[in-house]
């Protein structure tokens, strides 16, 4: 197996051992709508599979191919056809209308231009049906922990495939005007070797940078809760997640 692919197969390990409430929040979401279901990051079907699992006409889209190639043999161990391809979620093609569209994970936060986040939202609304939602989620900003704890390196110990694996990690802040931040990962087994290591760039997108990304689109109109629950957003969520509406009287 080579580099990538061993890679996206760890995080696949990682976040699915991580307690998020994501997965059943998108479920639950996904059964609620009458069409198809389009997931843009699908990555390796932490959430997706979930999706077929639960019976949802549902499709996904990842920009990396190794990701896409985990999640066809977690399908194929599991019992599932997957419908994915892999496209850039800022310019994707679609030959049918979805009734909703998600981008779970904080996905939204890897396009770290203004360019790319409005090619997004607009990429998104043209795929949408009628009365269709496009619904993602970015985390809250912890300015507290982001000053005490980014820029050190975090450590635990991971078990991939019977093996326990110290998996390091560290965010840090590469540009305080943009907010842009990197984030970086390596796997080192109980012997010393490097199983991978990679860095991926990303943006804090505060709350009023997307209500303003939220006007500039072509969407009607919007709402925002906290942490996959009813509630508005509040400063005691660590997760706000956007719902984006595409009125059918404007179509």
């Amino acid at each position: 197996m080579d580099t990538d692919r061993l890679q996206a197969a760890f995080m696949d390990t990682v976040y699915r051992a991580a307690s998020r409430d994501d997965v059943d929040y998108y479920v639950d979401l996904a059964a609620t709508v009458d069409g198809p279901v389009l997931e843009l990051g699908c990555g390796t079907g932490r959430i997706y599979l979930e999706l077929l699992e639960a019976g949802v006409d549902a499709e996904g889209i990842d920009l990396s191919p190794d990701s896409l190639a985990v999640l066809r043999d977690n399908a194929a161990q599991r019992g599932l056809e997957p419908s994915v391809r892999q496209a850039d979620m800022t310019e994707f093609d679609v030959d049918r209308e979805y009734s909703l569209i998600t981008c779970p994970f904080n996905a939204v936060q890897e396009l770290t231009t203004i360019e790319q986040q409005l090619a997004l939202l607009e990429s998104a609304y043209d795929a949408l049906a009628p009365d269709g939602m496009f619904v993602f989620d970015t985390f809250v900003p912890d300015l507290e922990y982001i000053a005490e704890m980014w820029g050190e390196w975090q450590q635990r110990t991971i078990e991939f495939r019977d093996d326990p694996v110290e998996f390091h990690t560290r965010s840090r802040l590469v540009d305080e005007v943009t907010q842009e931040y990197v984030s970086a990962k390596k796997a080192i087994t109980e012997d010393g070797d490097l199983l991978f290591s990679f860095e991926g760039r990303a943006t804090l997108l505060p709350y009023r940078e997307l209500e303003l990304l939220a006007r500039l689109s072509p969407f009607d109109s919007w709402d925002v809760t906290g942490d996959y629950t009813d509630e508005p957003v509040a400063d005691t969520h660590s997760a706000q997640v956007w719902t984006l509406l595409r009125n059918y009287s404007n179509n």
